[in-house]
């Protein structure tokens, strides 16, 4: 067995990425740390991993954790993966997840292009709610002889 594993295959074969080029290009963008006794250090792709490492690896919006239980190079099936890591990402990341997911419609990021119709139904749902469909008055106390011609 193994005692050190590059952390770019690490991930690879844990299913973190879903190929190696992109585990790769990843620890090179400064997205993977790797926490140690020595102290948090941010993981080159070639950076050697050992049992009890924590690897922390940021997909925007939230920042998983993972402790390495044992070593592989090899892809394994999905069943698999829980004897080789275990998953300590705190469940504030996957509350903050869930909050973005809710409110995805309400503040889009610039680029993103037009709301889909769900987007737009929903939207559309929230305002009336927020401003009582039909009950609200825009304040204009006129009838039609007020114009005069």
């Amino acid at each position: 067995m193994k005692t050190e594993v590059r952390i770019d295959k690490w991930l690879w074969a844990m299913r973190v990425f879903k190929t190696r080029t992109v585990a790769t290009d990843s620890c090179k963008k400064g997205r993977v740390s790797l926490r140690t006794a020595g102290g948090e250090v941010i993981a080159k792709p070639s950076r050697m991993i050992k049992v009890d490492d924590v690897v922390c690896v940021r997909k925007p919006p939230i920042t998983y954790s993972f402790r390495v239980k044992a070593l592989t190079e090899n892809r394994l099936g999905a069943k698999l993966v829980p004897e080789y890591m275990e998953n300590i990402t705190p469940k504030e990341q996957y509350d903050m997840l869930d909050v973005i997911r809710i409110s995805g419609f309400i503040d889009r990021r610039k680029g993103l292009g037009r709301p889909t119709k769900r987007e737009g139904r929903d939207l559309a749902k929230f305002t009336g709610e927020m401003y009582g469909e039909g009950d609200f008055d825009f304040g204009f106390d006129f009838d039609e002889d007020d114009f005069d011609e």
